[in-house]
């Protein structure tokens, strides 16, 4: 037996660069702690499916991101005795929003945990494992700040004593921290794009962050830029440095441009397909912020960060098929009747689509890293 769910997670603090929480609720039966799952719905894709369930079970909504991140099974008692085996496909939904009534709010308990604690009360041991996956806490220890020393011997390969000698040079520059300030820009932004597609109430005040975010974002890529050029020894080639912090910037800046034209042509209807490739970009957001703090270790994190970005360019693939499709049925209902209407929807899709190709580009970048340093 074949079921659909969805693992709802946030990001914590007014500035959503907290701890990220993941949402889980009570059966109805047993009252185990599991996360909001149902069967597959006829004639509808499985994510969405899924995302009705979260808010039908959970009372959430969110950007669901149509790229499964695993399965996990379990066996459930049916009413007749038989003992049942059910693979579920998990779906990685973003919340943005808590109903205060939900259709079963009176039947489960909803509540939200740190990773470690959430895999931890669940007793699916393959759902325990898919969790941790989703957000391993160990490699972000791994992937702590230590000793100039240390880190510098490690990253080049030289002994101690000339890390030593180094440590006597120009400093390094932080690097580090402006590419983890960035990737939480691209957290925070692709979180209100896809509160934006969603439409409703508010769509100005999502435009206005998104705007805020890009300008962030640009504060920090001008000062990487001029970290480069001030500092003797960096942790990675200039190249590189340059090239991945370009790439973050142009996820965020073609974001800003998305919002810009829904704001320039008031567009206040989103096509499901665009709404999907919003689903996308926030996980590829979520993973490029996880994987840039691994990068202060790449030797010890080269596993970790090569899982990462084969997902993104796996979610790259995933968009350009979503992107393709509703371009296609676009062109089929308003391509000669509404030509208008049909251009500034693709123009739309074609910014989304550069939002995730940039996040693809910072993939790359950063399994050049691997393969240079680890």
């Amino acid at each position: 037996m074949r079921q659909i769910a969805v693992l709802p997670y946030r990001f914590g603090g007014a500035a959503q660069d907290g701890p990220t929480e993941i949402l889980l609720i009570t059966s109805r039966e047993t009252k185990r702690w599991v996360i909001p799952k149902g069967n597959p719905l006829t004639g509808m894709e499985r994510h969405a499916a899924a995302a009705i369930e979260a808010e039908e079970e959970a009372g959430v909504i969110g950007a669901v991101c149509p790229t499964s991140i695993g399965s996990y099974q379990y066996r459930k008692r049916r009413a007749n005795g038989a003992s049942i085996m059910y693979n579920v496909e998990v779906f990685p939904l973003a919340v943005t929003r808590e109903l205060a009534e939900w259709k079963e709010m009176d039947e489960r308990e909803r509540k939200w945990f740190a990773f470690e604690e959430a895999a931890g009360v669940v007793d699916e041991a393959d759902l325990q494992a898919l969790i941790r996956s989703f957000g391993d806490s160990g490699f972000r220890i791994a992937a702590q700040p230590r000793g100039v020393v240390q880190n510098v011997a490690e990253k080049t390969g030289v002994n101690r004593m000339f890390a030593w000698f180094q440590r006597l040079l120009p400093r390094q520059g932080n690097f580090f921290e402006l590419f983890e300030n960035h990737a939480a820009t691209l957290v925070a932004g692709a979180n209100a794009l896809s509160r934006l597609l969603q439409g409703g109430e508010g769509m100005a005040d999502h435009i206005q962050e998104i705007v805020e975010r890009e300008h962030d974002a640009d504060a920090i890529t001008r000062e990487v830029l001029q970290t480069v050029r001030r500092t003797f020894l960096t942790p990675f080639d200039r190249s590189a440095i340059t090239d991945l912090i370009a790439s973050m910037d142009d996820a965020i800046d073609e974001m800003q441009k998305t919002a810009g034209a829904i704001d320039l042509y008031d567009v206040t209807e989103f096509d499901p397909e665009m709404r999907d490739i919003a689903g996308i970009i926030v996980d590829a957001a979520r993973l490029t912020s996880e994987a840039l703090p691994l990068l202060r270790n790449v030797a010890a994190n080269g596993t970790r960060l090569h899982e990462l970005t084969e997902r993104l360019v796996r979610m790259e693939g995933h968009a350009d098929e979503i992107h393709a499709r509703g371009l296609k049925r676009l062109f089929k209902e308003h391509g000669q009747s509404n030509t208008l209407h049909f251009l500034i929807a693709r123009e739309l899709y074609r910014h989304l689509e550069r939002v995730v190709d940039s996040f693809e580009d910072v993939a790359n970048e950063i399994d050049g890293l691997v393969i240079d340093h680890a």
